[in-house]
């Protein structure tokens, strides 16, 4: 049980990364500023080995979509108010429907 739930930790932080490596991959405005290129290399690093570290045990048909799904709702989340991107309301509807999927996903896996 302990074990299953640090692999959904494992894959939480992965998508976390996940978030942190595209908004710094933005900052870096083209790989032409260091600090943020370095930062969005560290963070894509540590979404794989997350990602991997959830995998061993996760099935990969339940991590991969989890993973990307926390990715790009929390980049949304992240253009939206960091960068104040325009994004609209049907458009909003659609974001809503892929975090319903992704609980979905979770709450149905016997994992």
């Amino acid at each position: 049980m302990e074990e299953n739930i640090m692999n959904w930790i494992y894959l939480i932080t992965a998508g976390i990364f996940e978030i942190v490596w595209a908004t710094t991959m933005k900052l870096s405005h083209g790989f032409s500023k260091l600090n943020f290129t370095i930062l969005t290399i560290i963070g894509m690093i540590a979404s794989f080995l997350f990602l991997a570290k959830a995998t061993k045990l996760l099935p990969l048909s339940i991590a991969y979509p989890i993973w990307t799904g926390i990715g790009a709702v929390g980049s949304i989340i992240v253009g939206v108010t960091l960068f104040g991107d325009k994004i609209s309301p049907i458009t909003w509807i659609f974001i809503t429907l892929l975090l319903i999927s992704i609980i979905g996903i979770k709450l149905t896996t016997n994992n």
